[in-house]
C-alpha cells in the first residue's frame, strides 16, 4: 500500500475580510442607506442576494471559456446595484438586485481584467439568486 500524503491546507485569498469587518459593512449599509431607500420607495427592499457555490462555479466556468474564446486570458466580474420593474416583479414592488457582467479585452487592448477593464457584452450578465423577504441581516 502506498504512503498517504499529508493535506494539505489551504490558502485564504488575500482579498477575505473578517465576520467582523463584514458586519461592520452591513451595519454602516443599514444605517446610512436602508432608511432612505426603503423610505424612497415604500416598502423594506432586499439587501442581500443568494447563489449557490456551485451556481457560480458554473457562470465563472462559462465566463472563462467565452472569453478565452474571444482572446480575453484575465476576465473579470463587475456586480452592478439593479432594480425590477414594477410590473416584472412577482410581488409588484420592483425590489432591488445585482447582476455579474463579465468585463475584459483581447490582449494588448485597453484593460486586462482589473477593474478598468471594460464591460464584456458579448458575455450574457447573471442574475436571479435569491434574496430574504425581510433581508437577512449579516
Amino acid at each position: 500500500m502506498g504512503k498517504e500524503l499529508p493535506k494539505r491546507k489551504k490558502k485564504r485569498p488575500e482579498k477575505c475580510i473578517t465576520p467582523e469587518e463584514a458586519k461592520e459593512l452591513q451595519h454602516a449599509w443599514c444605517c446610512t442607506r436602508t432608511p432612505e431607500i426603503d423610505k424612497c420607495v415604500g416598502f423594506e427592499d432586499t439587501r442581500e442576494f443568494h447563489w449557490s457555490v456551485e451556481e457560480l462555479q458554473q457562470y465563472l466556468k462559462y465566463v472563462k471559456k467565452q472569453s478565452k474564446k474571444q482572446g480575453i486570458c484575465n476576465p473579470g466580474i463587475r456586480i452592478y446595484f439593479g432594480a425590477y420593474p414594477k410590473e416584472k416583479c412577482k410581488m409588484n414592488k420592483g425590489y432591488a438586485t445585482v447582476f455579474l457582467a463579465p468585463t475584459g479585452a483581447p490582449a494588448g487592448e485597453l484593460g486586462k481584467g482589473g477593474g478598468g477593464s471594460p464591460n464584456n457584452y458579448s458575455i450574457e450578465p447573471y442574475n436571479r439568486g435569491g434574496t430574504g423577504h425581510p433581508p437577512i441581516g449579516y
